[in-house]
């Protein structure tokens, strides 16, 4: 845990993507001012030294950052031949500054369910820097995509720039072992003045296979970045990721399929909604590694914008240095058809009460695939602040047996 405070760090390149593209996109990197705790350094409990080894999707300055506040690194491990019944539960409040730094050793032949949860956690007594940072965070770090950007934007004044918003951390490093199964949920809800920054890290080997759900439902600042290395044949990632960014939020998203194995197998769904003026840069890299001959990857968007402001950025890219092998990529960008629009106010909805059961069906989903009480809460919680407590609390009764009503 780090304690909020006036100092700050600067994190000028995080979620670079292999492959970068004109710097006039203003889409290669994220920048962001963080809190820096006082007394913070000193990694009392550190991982095993092969965890080091392991590539994370956001970059090696957002693990240099977390490793600096965590002063307890926590290790999971799943014996050979086993499932472990209760998930691996890793939670992190924004209120409170909260950063982890987690390693899981998933044996041979293991089963495993990891949940990553971002809240927004209890609020003290608010700051003029905790109300305007996320936003201006928001306003100035996805433009950091050279040297240049960077320190004009640092250096100028910029609000937030000196001031930290409040902001969880979590970094996380998996290693599956032959034939091991993991199941990954990410379920990230922070509040408009907070900000989270989520750095995950896979490594795949033999007939292994990553099940990842990713569910960024809403902060005033998001950077999520995802790299998992399927070294071993036959070694498999099925990540969907689902999201949704209203008002002025920013969401910056980083995967990376680094496929080495022979038959290797990357599928990759996105699809999100974005609203009012919210921002979104997504990039998706699938990358074919000479050597893994006869792998596949199919990676594929799909974008629902539904404000006038919003500013989308999506890079798909697959690279290829092997010659057997199979990539697709694509993006599909729109609003709710006109079509669409007409059935459902010819049956008594206006414009927006129809909008609104699209962004309906995706907090639905991720309250029905929470797999605990605190992910689901999360969940709960976004859903009521988007969508009216009377929406969320019907998902919740649907679900609330499965966790016995407990409220986390």
């Amino acid at each position: 845990m780090t304690v909020h405070t006036a100092e700050h760090i600067r994190i000028k390149s995080a979620n670079v993507p292999p492959a970068q593209t004109w710097n006039r996109l203003r889409a290669n990197s994220l920048a962001l001012t963080v809190p820096k705790t006082p007394d913070a350094g000193t990694v009392y409990l550190p991982l095993p030294r092969l965890f080091e080894r392991i590539e994370c999707g956001m970059g090696p300055e957002v693990t240099d950052y977390i490793d600096s506040q965590v002063f307890e690194a926590t290790y999971h491990e799943v014996p050979a031949h086993t499932t472990r019944k209760e998930p691996i539960v890793i939670s992190v409040s924004a209120a409170a500054n909260e950063c982890t730094n987690t390693g899981v050793m998933v044996r041979e032949g293991a089963e495993a369910t990891i949940v990553v949860v971002a809240r927004a956690g209890e609020k003290n007594t608010e700051t003029a820097a905790d109300k305007t940072g996320a936003k201006a965070n928001a306003e100035a770090g996805a433009a950091a995509d050279t040297k240049a950007d960077t320190e004009t934007k640092a250096d100028t004044g910029t609000p937030g720039a000196a001031d930290a918003p409040a902001t969880s951390a979590a970094l996380v490093r998996i290693v599956a072992e032959k034939h091991a199964r993991i199941h990954l949920v990410e379920m990230l809800g922070v509040d408009d003045d907070q900000q989270h920054l989520e750095s995950v890290g896979i490594e795949a080997h033999e007939d292994a296979v990553c099940d990842v759900r990713q569910y960024a439902l809403g902060g005033g600042a998001v950077g999520m970045g995802l790299a998992v290395n399927l070294v071993g044949n036959r070694a498999r990632l099925d990540l969907n990721n689902r999201y949704h960014a209203c008002h002025e939020e920013l969401l910056d998203i980083n995967h990376v399929a680094r496929m080495r194995g022979c038959a290797t197998r990357a599928e990759i769904a996105e699809s999100g909604i974005l609203n009012d003026s919210a921002r979104k840069t997504l990039r998706a890299t699938i990358d074919l590694i000479r050597g893994s001959k006869d792998a596949k990857g199919n990676e594929a968007e799909t974008v629902q914008i539904l404000g006038d402001g919003v500013v989308n950025k999506t890079m798909p890219v697959i690279l290829c240095d092997e010659d057997n092998v199979a990539g697709n990529h694509g993006a599909t960008i729109g609003s709710v058809s006109p079509e669409q629009i007409e059935y459902l106010q010819a049956r008594g909805l206006s414009r927006h009460e129809a909008e609104l059961l699209f962004v309906r069906a995706l907090f639905e989903d991720a309250i029905i695939h929470a797999p605990e009480a605190l992910s689901h809460a999360v969940a709960v919680e976004r859903a009521e602040k988007v969508l009216g407590a009377d929406v969320a609390h019907d998902f919740d009764d649907a679900t609330e047996a499965t966790f016995g009503g407990e409220k986390a």
